[in-house]
């Protein structure tokens, strides 16, 4: 697979896996082996970058996903980048997942958290370090000292900010330089207000939810229903709205597809790749075949006419107009 350069110097590929959907938010948690081989199928397959979080899991093992990634990682640690992130916490009631978030990134929790992610990684040294979510009570500096710290101990390679705001991105960038930003970034879900401030500090970007958890595949239905446990129940992006805003989008690309011999999602990622050299999407998945045709779209290279077309579209979305 192709590879991008996130920050300058962290060089991943072009398309790399989120994993959190393995054991967290899609429903019941993947078979322990059957997700280890997948992990290591997309090694394989030329995947290098593997995204996690200390919070990817559920109420009996709340850090599942991290212990999992470095079990399956553990005999190829050299050839592959980790990705997780500290900050936040997922609270649970009987079971049952509470809608709000616990933000902490104090200091003294960041030192604790980076300790327990290498210990459940099986590593001793995390790629990139994200902040998961910014803490209104600790400021953007604090954090970056910390950040530089990690560094100079070795713990940490290059840190990275997630859904922040164009301010604390630049308080945090200098003090310690960011190397990414990750960010929801899909066709149905392409705010750009960030763009210039990422080029003019040299971040990449890596795009979380890049197929709109699937709802632009055209692999589900208007309101489409599933397990418990899922957060795509009730996702907007499931909706007979949504559907409706972006049919026309979604009807040109069913055709370029036609014409391309290649799926709606392979068309989406295609084009978050050809938005800047700097955006790397992190599609997550627990099908094998799935992980196969979201590699191949690195191949893909839409033209300047399919392009215009497709932002035109989307620009006709955000408006209103016909």
């Amino acid at each position: 697979m192709k590879k991008r350069t996130l920050g300058g110097s962290l060089e991943v590929s072009e398309i790399s896996l989120g994993c959190m959907g393995l054991s967290h938010g899609n429903g019941p948690a993947t078979e322990e082996n059957t997700a280890i081989r997948l992990l290591q199928e997309a090694a394989d397959m030329g995947y290098t970058m593997f995204d996690t979080a200390e919070t990817y899991g559920f109420p009996a093992d709340p850090h599942h996903n991290e212990k999992l990634v470095g079990k399956a990682l553990k005999s190829i640690r050299n050839r592959v980048v980790i990705a997780t992130k500290f900050g936040v916490a997922f609270e649970y009631n009987g079971g049952e997942l509470h809608s709000g978030l616990k933000l902490d990134s104090r200091p003294e929790t960041i030192k604790r958290s980076i300790e327990n992610s290498l210990h459940r990684l099986q590593t001793d040294r995390i790629d990139l370090y994200y902040q998961h979510r910014p803490d209104p009570m600790v400021e953007p500096e604090t954090v970056a000292e910390v950040m530089k710290e990690l560094i100079k101990e070795g713990k940490i390679l290059h840190w990275g900010v997630s859904m922040a705001s164009e301010e604390y991105i630049r308080r945090a960038h200098a003090v310690c330089p960011l190397t990414a930003s990750q960010n929801v970034y899909s066709l149905f879900s392409h705010d750009e207000s960030l763009f210039d401030t990422l080029e003019e500090l040299n971040i990449g970007l890596v795009a979380c939810c890049p197929i709109a958890k699937g709802a632009v595949t055209g692999c589900y239905h208007r309101g489409e229903q599933f397990e418990k446990g899922d957060m795509r129940n009730g996702s907007a992006w499931f909706s007979d709205e949504t559907m409706e805003r972006y049919n026309e989008l979604l009807t040109y690309l069913a055709s370029l597809g036609r014409e391309m011999n290649v799926t709606l999602g392979q068309l989406s990622l295609a084009w978050i790749l050809g938005r800047k050299p700097w955006i790397v999407p992190i599609p997550g998945t627990r099908k094998s075949e799935r992980l196969k045709e979201n590699a191949e779209a690195s191949d893909i290279v839409l033209s300047d006419d399919h392009m215009k077309e497709i932002n035109r579209l989307l620009s006709a979305v955000d408006t209103g107009e016909k």
